[in-house]
């Protein structure tokens, strides 16, 4: 079937970007000092969770995200639960999150014993519904201050910011404030953006960063949460280094705690990236720009912008058209052609592990944004022989 939205993607980047081969959908830049820290990291000899580079990692990621404290951990799921047990959420409470996200987010919400609430996204973010977050909790019954959802506490909301769009968490907080219900961002793909000037991950109690392979900024796999919150930080620390109480020789454990650390090794990489955070983000707005261009004018299909007040990384660009039939056939065009795109993730109330959690409503915009988004090349090398 014949693609037009496709072969105005093929021609941008065939064409006017003269690439050849398969194009990825995002690829790692090594351009900086990965090489010469990695190999210092080898020669010092550690390589596991204690290091100099951990600690700089930390610092970089916390500063970058306008926060005090930082603590890098293996992966940003690992960066998710340590952060729900460490503000207490329980075995029966409920967390809201976005019907539309990636599966680590509900995954991490199981790993606690508590059980995600479903709500639907924003059309212009893509991230979770202001709106939502509010009807339902007005919806709730309310016991001392506290929502309460078929006999079970609403304790915490996270809210994720799709493709490093920032949504609006001050909405989202004001909603959930009156009924002590704490939000903590999933900032898994949003490092380096900012809403209203405010970075995000510095716009709730505390946010969960990632860095796999295939994020702005990799350290092969790893992921930081950041806070301004001292007590807090300190906390995480301490659980994800296996609640390991310091003493001169003997291990002692004062609670259950995770061994989630990232190691100094990765860190080394994932520092050296983080000194090319600007350069990445230019390119990867130069990118977006591009495909704004190519992409205005043509019937049936919009490039995802940033909303209002947003300053998007571009984590992954993406497109909207029709109908999930076009998609689907401008998915197969694309492939036939080398090129690697890919729908957004599948709802999560319809896989089958989380098919009995609760759902709100009939989660319309989610449902839409699911039937009509195609990711599209977005590594910030695509744009290395472009002008400035």
């Amino acid at each position: 079937m014949m693609s037009p939205v496709a072969d105005a993607l093929r021609r941008f980047l065939r064409d006017d970007l003269r690439l050849e081969g398969v194009v990825p959908l995002h690829s790692p830049v090594f351009r900086g000092n990965e090489r010469a820290y990695v190999l210092d990291c080898l020669d010092s000899t550690f390589v596991s969770s204690v290091g100099e580079y951990v600690t700089k990692f930390e610092n970089e990621v916390a500063r970058r995200s306008g926060c005090r404290f930082g603590i890098a951990t293996m992966n940003g799921t690992a960066a998710i639960h340590a952060l729900l047990h460490a503000v207490d959420v329980q075995p029966d409470d409920l967390v809201l999150c976005p019907a539309l996200t990636f599966v680590a987010t509900v995954n991490a919400i199981l790993y606690t014993g508590a059980a995600p609430v479903f709500l639907d996204s924003d059309e212009d973010t893509l991230g979770l519904s202001p709106q939502a977050v509010a009807e339902f909790l007005a919806l709730c019954e309310h016991r001392n201050g506290q929502a309460w959802y078929q006999g079970r506490r609403v304790r915490a909301c996270l809210p994720v910011h799709i493709f490093g769009h920032v949504i609006d968490i001050a909405a989202i907080e004001a909603a959930c404030e009156p009924y002590q219900v704490i939000v903590l961002e999933d900032a898994a793909e949003s490092l380096g953006a900012s809403r209203n000037g405010r970075s995000a991950g510095s716009l709730a109690h505390a946010a969960a960063v990632s860095f796999n392979g295939n994020k702005i900024v990799t350290t092969g796999g790893g992921g930081c949460i950041v806070t301004n919150d001292e007590a807090l930080a300190h906390r995480l620390k301490h659980l994800t280094t296996t609640a390991r109480v310091r003493h001169q020789w003997s291990f002692l454990h004062d609670e259950m705690g995770f061994n989630y650390r990232l190691p100094n090794l990765n860190a080394a990489l994932g520092l050296a990236q983080m000194e090319q955070l600007d350069g990445f983000l230019a390119a990867k707005r130069a990118l977006a720009n591009c495909y704004a261009a190519v992409f205005q004018g043509l019937p049936d299909v919009s490039f995802v912008g940033e909303p209002q007040g947003v300053m998007s990384n571009y984590w992954l660009q993406a497109i909207r058209v029709r109908d999930r039939q076009e998609r689907d056939a401008t998915l197969e065009a694309l492939k036939a052609d080398g090129i690697e795109a890919r729908p957004v993730w599948s709802l999560m109330p319809d896989l089958p592990h989380l098919a009995d959690c609760a759902k709100i409503g009939d989660l319309a915009v989610a449902r839409r944004i699911e039937d009509t988004l195609i990711n599209i090349p977005s590594s910030p090398w695509l744009m290395d022989d472009v002008a400035a």
